[in-house]
């Protein structure tokens, strides 16, 4: 069974920083786009940030210049360094992975989310 486990959430003051790590899990043969995900409350989940497995990267317009994605391929990782955090940028973040899980099979995975709170 696959698993993504996310780490890295808390409380923030607006201007902060903080950075999410998600790694993946288990029976792996390959995997391709990772990303991050959030969800305020009475919101739908919205993209903040996907890199290929070639580390091309694409962010939402709302983070864009104040989070940066990354991965580690040889671990299966992704993190999310966010900068200069706003009370807008408070919500559950989910780490998604694109898996190849055998050279015929392919799915969509979920972390459990972590939660991010800007506040002072």
């Amino acid at each position: 069974q696959v698993r993504l486990v996310e780490s890295g959430g808390g409380l923030v003051q607006p201007g902060g920083s903080l950075r999410l790590s998600c790694a993946a899990s288990g029976r792996i043969f390959s995997v391709y786009s990772m990303g991050w995900y959030r969800q305020a409350p009475g919101m739908q989940r919205e993209l903040v940030a996907r890199i290929t497995s070639g580390r091309t990267t694409n962010y939402a317009d709302s983070v864009n210049g104040r989070f940066t994605i990354s991965r580690a391929n040889d671990k299966n990782t992704v993190d999310l360094q966010m900068n200069s955090l706003k009370p807008e940028d408070t919500a559950v973040y989910y780490c998604n992975a694109d898996i190849k899980l055998t050279t015929l099979t392919r799915r969509d995975f979920w972390g459990q989310g972590t939660q991010v709170i800007v506040s002072s």
